[in-house]
């Protein structure tokens, strides 16, 4: 063992080789045990000759022209106003920010109203303790989702204080 086969593999060798080797299971090269094993085997490699055994009937990475990624679509500007990307992302975090509530109190206060008619008395809206300072959370973030937050520009770094911290 001459040359790269027998000097010693890094974590990061490992690491590629692994990487490979996933690759090689997604595109169905391998099976799930035969990949655990080789798995095993690359992570306890400890020569590039180990390494390479590990995937040594395995091909090359695929050149660009046969890779399946494909180039995202441009984005389109930020548009403010009625219906545009910026108020559908905004509806859309506020959807996402109220449906947990609106569940919770869709459970909450139907069973309060089968307590008050088992009870055959109207007893203390109790649900308001979990969904009140709830809803106060939620609407105070709501309102800085909407009008008050000022979401710091991606390519504008942070000031930095006097003593140099951001």
């Amino acid at each position: 063992m001459d040359g790269r086969s027998g000097m010693r593999a890094a974590d990061a060798d490992r690491e590629a080789t692994a990487e490979r080797l996933r690759v090689a299971l997604e595109e169905g090269r391998l099976g799930l045990h035969e990949y655990d094993e080789r798995l095993v085997r690359a992570y306890g490699a400890k020569t590039y000759a180990d390494l390479d055994a590990v995937v040594a009937d395995l091909p090359g990475p695929a050149p660009a022209q046969r890779s399946a990624v494909v180039p995202a679509p441009p984005t389109p500007s930020p548009v403010t106003g009625d219906g545009g990307p910026v108020a559908g992302a905004a509806r859309s975090r506020l959807l996402g920010l109220w449906t947990p509530w609106l569940r919770v109190a869709g459970i909450m206060v139907p069973i309060w109203v089968l307590v008050s008619i088992g009870s055959r008395d109207l007893t203390h809206f109790w649900p308001a303790w979990v969904l009140g300072p709830w809803g106060a959370l939620l609407v105070m973030q709501s309102v800085g989702l909407i009008g008050g937050g000022h979401p710091r520009h991606p390519g504008r770094p942070r000031r930095r204080d006097r003593r140099g911290r951001r």
